[in-house]
């Protein structure tokens, strides 16, 4: 007989009240329970698969347990969602749901989500469930996934081809004809995470008297999180709060849309009482979003003087079974294929891309989001035309960036760089590293029989876009940002601000920000963020947007509440606002010093008194929202490695890495130089060990730290960091975004400071990451 209403396995749908008896027939809100529960998740083993049953009596007779949820439980409450944007025309993608139905696609999926009154009694009951598999041949390369026979991943797709586009400007064909000499290379990019400190996790409370849900979560984006769960749950968004605390390191891992998230969510709604999930490590490495697994074939011509003429290239990125959602899976492949021209006056690309599907986890964006590929794919073909060419990589740089008087600067690939300092970073970048002094001492190093290199990197960085990201193809993600700031009757200054913190300090710049814009101390100022029911709405932490985007907003609400401070100063001093000066948290008559109102005056005047204000609106409130009026601005940057390569072992030890930067005017140098040295650092590991690795049955072997390599205190050398502010001429604030450059330069130089090292001996590698395995393997392959 059918379950009754409330009853586990009962048919609840969008929009009812799902609160759920338990297995026990005891409601899941008796008081004699513990009120707040944890999650815990069956999950695939197998890469493909079908699902030919799923045993859950055991499971609902465990201990503890006070929920079971399949896929078709959660399919009744949570629309299907696909992460496809339509500006990407032609893209397409399977269906998502929180759990899986019918058929698994990676190791990893969630297919059952339990509930218990602990992680330990949810996860003794998840070994309890017996699913039955029906294994399916794995789809795992590119090669593969598109190969006539290729087993469809989403058979009503008809093919494993998510999305392809050629993008073309000049003349390639005549170019290549014309040139001097023609480089061809084939790169590959392997699959990394972001592995933050604190885990993905989420408490979900869910009231079905109001139907109020409340998240909390370690995101980057609260504001979109809220519009997903409304839209997919079928929730009214004005009763979802969505609260992202103190939030432990994201790199991007945390702007994503994830089934485990999802199906904790609807357990919550399910239950009528608060629901816990935090991932494991293992968990982590098996459903965070992977990145950077991609192939491409670049060919670069150059006439006999080493400037570049024209480039070729193609791009084959391999996504997982499912376009991330909703930002999709095809945004770093299309970021290769836009940034590969790179600070240089290439005039003449043809670039193409084929995003395809396959059974491993769902890549999409994380820190830098295809800068790091394309920098390192640029940057090796510059010191290979420099090499065989006999010139020097930093002259050959020289004779082909992007100059001061070409600004802005429209690429072969249509990227539009505002403004920059290519010329003048790479200058200070030689200058500042003894550039000369490095070649003499690296002579002097190869005579004593060591394989020293260097490697230079210069590159771009897209900061701080609007709408034109994923606005603009239908993604619930804000391409504006929203800051209100307001004077307490204290005298002290609260800001809440749409942007978030995940712990690169973004509320002590913006307090910096209001500090110097009211003249007030910073210990006088606020700043709260994270909490959709309190702040203005914004899209959050993402692309390097916080100071561009949020900076400016901030910028700009401070100088209007300051322009506020001004004229209620001038109606209770009888002056004209024009006359009145804010100076150290006072507002005085310019002039007149002794005739002025301390901030904490002024403001109890205004909150308590309004009477004496006359006709003068009694607030000390302001809120600005801020989008990008162009679609984003350049930072840019020129980055130096040296390393040591011992090639009996092939373990590379860098030597010195120094950075050169230039993110626009810098509000705080130490957090920009904390950004600069922690992309570095990423950057390092995803070019020397990190490495998401797969067997041939799509197995990941790296889902450990002991397996995983990040690098250690001991793999990065001091970070020397320098600066250039080049305003940007379009954001209020001249902000540029800081986050990503580090990221993005330095996989680049150490590429070629490696490929430097082994020049003598006829090296050249194009695979990362450089694991000594790889160095063994070019070298015997050399001899």
């Amino acid at each position: 007989m059918p379950a009754p209403a409330g009853h586990i396995g009962a048919r609840v749908k969008r929009g009812d009240d799902p609160r759920l008896l338990t297995g026990r027939g005891r409601y899941v809100d008796d008081l004699t329970l513990p009120r707040m529960v944890h999650v815990a998740f069956v999950r695939s083993v197998h890469a493909h698969a079908r699902l030919a049953r799923v045993a859950l009596d055991g499971a609902r007779r465990a201990p503890g347990v006070v929920g079971v949820l399949t896929g078709e439980d959660v399919a009744r409450l949570c629309k299907p969602y696909r992460g496809v944007l339509l500006h990407y025309k032609g893209m397409k993608t399977g269906a998502m749901l929180p759990l899986a139905v019918g058929r698994v696609r990676y190791v990893g999926e969630p297919i059952v989500a339990l509930a218990a009154q602990s992680r330990a009694a949810a996860e003794d009951a998840a070994a309890l469930v017996d699913v039955e598999f029906e294994p399916l041949a794995p789809v795992l390369t590119p090669a593969a996934a598109l190969a006539p026979d290729a087993p469809l991943i989403h058979p009503e797709l008809g093919d494993n081809l998510l999305y392809e586009t050629r993008l073309a400007a000049g003349d390639p064909d005549g170019a290549f004809a014309a040139a001097h000499r023609v480089w061809t290379r084939t790169f590959t990019t392997g699959r990394h995470t972001g592995v933050p400190l604190e885990p993905r996790g989420l408490v979900a409370d869910y009231e079905p008297a109001t139907r109020a849900l409340t998240v909390w979560i370690s995101t980057q984006v609260p504001h979109m999180m809220q519009a997903v769960l409304a839209e997919l749950f079928g929730l009214p968004e004005h009763r979802l709060r969505v609260i992202a605390p103190d939030v432990g390191g994201s790199f991007g891992i945390k702007i994503h849309v994830y089934q485990d998230d999802m199906a904790a969510c609807a357990m919550a709604l399910t239950l009528g009482r608060p629901v816990k999930f935090v991932a494991d490590r293992r968990e982590s490495f098996l459903s965070d979003i992977h990145a950077r697994e991609q192939t491409i074939r670049v060919e670069v011509a150059a006439d006999r003087d080493g400037v570049l003429t024209a480039m070729r290239a193609s791009i084959e990125a391999a996504v997982g079974p499912y376009s991330a959602y909703p930002r999709s899976s095809v945004v770093e492949g299309g970021q290769v294929l836009r940034l590969l021209p790179g600070p240089y006056r290439v005039r003449h690309y043809d670039g193409a891309l084929r995003v395809v599907a396959q059974n491993k986890v769902v890549t999409s964006q994380y820190r830098a989001v295809g800068h790091p590929i394309a920098a390192a794919v640029t940057e090796t073909m510059v010191e290979l035309v420099a090499r065989d060419l006999g010139i020097d990589p930093a002259e050959l740089r020289r004779r082909n960036l992007v100059r001061p008087e070409d600004f802005p600067y429209t690429t072969a690939s249509g990227n539009v760089y505002d403004s920059g300092s290519y010329h003048a970073a790479l200058a200070r970048l030689l200058e500042v590293a003894a550039y000369d002094r490095l070649r003499r001492e690296q002579a002097a190093a190869r005579g004593a029989g060591r394989h020293v290199g260097i490697g230079l990197a210069c590159f771009v960085e897209l900061t701080g876009p609007g709408a034109q990201f994923y606005g603009v193809g239908g993604a619930p993600i804000s391409g504006q940002e929203g800051t209100t700031v307001r004077l307490e009757p204290g005298g002290a200054v609260t800001a809440l601000v749409g942007v978030t913190d995940q712990g690169q300090g973004t509320h002590t710049a913006l307090a910096q920000i209001i500090a110097t814009e009211l003249d007030v101390s910073l210990d006088r100022v606020a700043v709260h963020s994270g909490d959709t029911a309190m702040v203005p709405y914004g899209g959050g932490t993402w692309a390097s947007r916080g100071m561009p985007i949020g900076g400016s907003a901030t910028l700009l609400a401070a100088r209007a509440l300051g322009d506020r401070i001004r004229t209620l100063a001038a109606a209770l001093l009888e002056a004209h606002p024009a006359d009145v000066e804010l100076l150290e948290g006072r507002a005085l008559i310019r002039g007149s010093p002794e005739r002025g109102l301390s901030f904490g005056d002024l403001a109890r005047a205004v909150h308590f008194r309004s009477n004496e204000l006359r006709g003068v609106e009694p607030s000390l409130e302001a809120t600005v929202h801020y989008t990008n009026p162009a679609a984003w601005t350049f930072t840019n940057g020129a980055h130096l490695a040296v390393v040591d390569v011992d090639i009996e072992t092939g373990k590379v030890r860098v030597l010195r890495y120094v950075a050169v930067d230039d993110c626009g005017r810098i509000v705080n140098p130490a957090l920009v130089e904390g950004q600069i040295a922690g992309g570095v650092a990423q950057g390092l590991g995803g070019a020397l060990c990190e490495h998401c690795v797969y067997d041939e049955a799509g197995q990941l072997l790296s889902a450990t730290l002991m397996d995983y390599a990040v690098p250690t205190a001991d793999d990065v050398p001091p970070i020397e960091t320098h600066h250039i502010e080049t305003p940007a001429p379009g954001i209020a604030g001249g902000f540029k975004g800081a986050g990503e450059a580090g990221a993005t330069g330095a996989p680049a130089a150490i590429l070629n400071a490696v490929n430097d090292a082994l020049a003598p001996l006829g090296v050249m590698l194009t695979d990362q990451p450089i694991t000594p395995e790889r160095v063994i393997q070019a070298l015997r392959r050399s001899t």
